[in-house]
């Protein structure tokens, strides 16, 4: 590997940092929605794959180190990951503390990389022997997962009965778009499905509002007082392991590590589940909330690495979460990718870790510093100057777009129509992870019902 190639992986993990950065604190930017289409346009232009896959690493860290911002100081999600996080970051908001809330997620965000990192290439490594049998059985294992999630519930029987329907409503509405041809038969429509089921609880809301018994059941308010406790400003580069205290750290890091086991797994589904388990025992609400985001945002850097080093190495298809959508380019991006002509085939074991860890530096020391320093200032900025109602307008507009985009006007309806029932489901306990494994895995279950 010459200098060049070195200097154009630094170059792209600055790029992918300082882009992901921006992007990542403003509120409902959806990691598919952000980052597939760049990662495409990057794939398309020529460049090179191990500087695509460096560049692809520093994206992810920096946008999962930023998302935190919006959770704390809005509570809402900076893209699909941090939604399970909101309820955890308000009660630190509520307690004027979301600036401890930002450094908390992104702290538990840099243990989790510095876990995943070494484990997701190992795992991977081991992996490779047994490519060809995990490739054959994706399906399954996605619907296992859903069953699985389902389980783990609180209303696991409305969760395990919801799957055969749901997975008849995503698949039912993609062959109707087949069959009047709002789209070729060989597209599959996903990346709108999967963001109307991110902004579900919303649409139902909106919706709600339109009744005018329940708009005015609701209650008013005239001002919010928002107070922000002063908090001693940092010196130096910030340490992660001295901003989350010990019990902090080890479950972020325990939770980094399940989150690299279960890569094929929903990571929001992880993400849930991790973090109520290691903060349930806790009945302190300040630290109950700190132990659970940290480790919640442990899992999501953990489960989007993973998603997308081990099947990108030891399969070559895409059989995780991550892989199907923020990571879809580097498998298919016809006709620079395929299915069997891909980063798999083209990169060797070292050319996976030299990228992965350059990306991965850069972006802890670039976002990560810029997330601990400032998140104070950010904090006030937001809260004076940005309403709350115009980050969810610009939230649900980015998913209309992103809906016309892929099916046209139709499939705004059919957006809305997810959107709903995934909403009611959401409200009902059905979780978000158990949603996302049906939507992955609704082909095959159908099939199975034909």
């Amino acid at each position: 590997m010459d200098l060049t190639i070195i200097i154009e992986m630094i170059a792209a993990s600055v790029f992918g940092a300082v882009l992901y950065t921006i992007i990542g604190i403003a509120p409902g930017t959806d990691e598919t929605a952000v980052l597939a289409p760049v990662t495409l346009v990057l794939v398309l232009t020529g460049m090179e794959p191990i500087v695509i896959l460096a560049f692809f690493i520093s994206a992810i860290v920096a946008k999962k180190l930023t998302d935190s911002i919006p959770v704390a100081i809005a509570g809402i999600p900076g893209g699909v990951m941090s939604a399970p996080m909101v309820e955890h970051a308000m009660v630190l908001k509520k307690h004027g503390m979301p600036d401890v809330s930002i450094r908390k997620m992104a702290s538990g965000s840099v243990i989790g990389t510095i876990i995943s990192v070494p484990l997701s290439l190992i795992l991977a490594n081991m992996l490779i022997p047994l490519g060809d049998v995990i490739a054959e059985y994706s399906s399954q294992i996605f619907f296992g997962g859903a069953v699985f999630l389902a389980l783990m519930t609180k209303n696991r029987w409305l969760a395990l009965i919801s799957i055969v329907p749901f997975a008849l409503l995503i698949q039912g509405l993609r062959h109707l778009y087949w069959g009047i041809g709002a789209v070729p038969e060989d597209t599959t429509v996903f990346t709108s499905f999967f963001l109307g089921i991110t902004i579900g609880p919303i649409i139902l809301r909106l919706f709600e509002l339109l009744n005018k018994d329940i708009r005015n059941s609701l209650p008013r308010r005239k001002t919010n007082d928002i107070v922000l406790r002063k908090q001693k400003p940092i010196k130096g580069f910030p340490n992660p392991f001295k901003l989350l205290d010990k019990q902090e750290v080890g479950s972020s890091a325990i939770a980094s590590v399940f989150g690299v086991g279960t890569f094929f797994m929903s990571p929001v589904g992880m993400t849930i589940f991790l973090g109520e388990l290691f903060s349930s025992r806790i009945k302190e609400p300040i630290k109950k909330a700190s132990r659970a985001i940290s480790s919640m945002d442990g899992v999501t850097n953990a489960g989007y690495i993973a998603g997308t080093l081990i099947p990108l190495i030891a399969i070559g298809l895409p059989l995780s979460p991550t892989a199907i959508g923020p990571g879809i380019a580097l498998f298919e991006a016809p006709p620079v990718f395929t299915e069997d002509h891909n980063l798999h085939h083209i990169l060797s074991m070292s050319d996976f870790v030299i990228a992965t860890v350059i990306g991965a530096v850069i972006a802890i020391s670039l976002t990560f510093f810029v997330t601990i320093k400032y998140s104070q200032q950010i904090c006030a900025f937001v809260f004076k100057y940005i309403p709350h109602e115009a980050l969810l307008g610009v939230f649900f507009g980015l998913v209309i777009m992103l809906a016309y985009r892929d099916a046209g006007l139709i499939n705004i309806g059919g957006v809305l129509l997810i959107g709903l029932v995934a909403g009611i489901l959401h409200r009902w306990g059905v979780n978000y992870g158990v949603q996302f494994m049906i939507l992955y895995s609704a082909p095959w279950i159908v099939m199975q019902l034909l």
